[in-house]
C-alpha cells in the first residue's frame, strides 16, 4: 500500500466529511495515509451498500462469495460507486 509520488501529501478535508445515505452503493478504496477505520485489504475494490452510520464510520455490507459481511469503515476509505 503506497501512493504515487504525485498523490502524496495531505488528505483533503472533504474526504473526512463525506456523507453517505443508508442504502448507498460504495466502493472500498483504501487511503494509505490514514490507517484508522480501515478494512482488511483483501476486500479492496469490493462494492457494498451502506447500512447505517456508527460514530464517525459507516457499516458497509459486502458480498464475500456466498456470505454477507458487515464492516465498519471510515469515510476516507469509501468512494461512491
Amino acid at each position: 500500500m503506497s501512493k504515487n509520488v504525485k498523490e502524496r501529501g495531505k488528505i483533503a478535508l472533504t474526504k473526512f466529511f463525506r456523507k453517505f445515505e443508508d442504502g448507498a452503493r460504495v466502493c472500498l478504496k483504501a487511503e494509505p495515509a490514514y490507517q484508522k477505520g480501515i478494512y482488511d485489504l483483501r476486500y479492496h475494490g469490493k462494492i457494498g451498500t451502506v447500512k447505517k452510520k456508527k460514530g464517525r464510520c459507516y457499516e458497509v455490507e459486502i458480498q464475500d462469495f456466498k456470505k454477507q459481511k458487515i464492516m465498519i469503515v471510515h469515510p476516507v476509505h469509501l468512494k461512491k460507486a
